[in-house]
């Protein structure tokens, strides 16, 4: 979340550093691996993260909400989109753990209730995301859609 927050500050430019930030961080050679993953892949995506986000948070626009609220959504509906081996309800959990920790006192609320609509247009039943949904069809690239 907090390197989503700077390429959302900063831009792409930042992408040489990732590596060194994430070392800075933590020792874990697969916590590393994953927030790399994770950080390039929310990124990569941000747009149709962006397109999930504001249909499910239909009274707020993404520049009304708080950099760590963005961050923390995008990086969620791109784990709810492109990780299905994560249960969704894990991904809302500890997006919502790192709004307690680094956000204001409404926004685990907030990201909550985003994050459960979502949750239901990508995985509908809480399952994993379907072909249609991940935006995959079998013998074809990723559409860059989560749909």
């Amino acid at each position: 979340m907090q390197a989503l927050c700077q390429l959302d500050v900063q831009g792409e430019d930042i992408f040489a550093w990732l590596g060194r930030f994430f070392r800075e961080q933590c020792d874990d050679a697969m916590t590393i691996q994953l927030a790399e993953q994770w950080t390039k892949g929310a990124w990569e995506k941000v747009n149709c993260c962006d397109e999930h986000i504001e249909r499910a948070a239909a009274q707020w626009k993404l520049s009304r909400m708080s950099q760590v609220d963005r961050n923390v959504l995008r990086l969620a509906v791109y784990q709810l989109g492109y990780c299905p081996d994560i249960p969704g309800k894990v991904i809302i959990n500890e997006a919502i753990e790192m709004a307690r920790k680094y956000s204001t006192e409404q926004s685990p609320r907030f990201i909550n209730g985003v994050l459960d609509a979502v949750l239901k247009q990508l995985r509908p039943g809480g399952a994993a995301p379907s072909v249609a949904a991940s935006g995959k069809e079998e013998g074809k690239e990723e559409s860059g859609e989560l749909s």
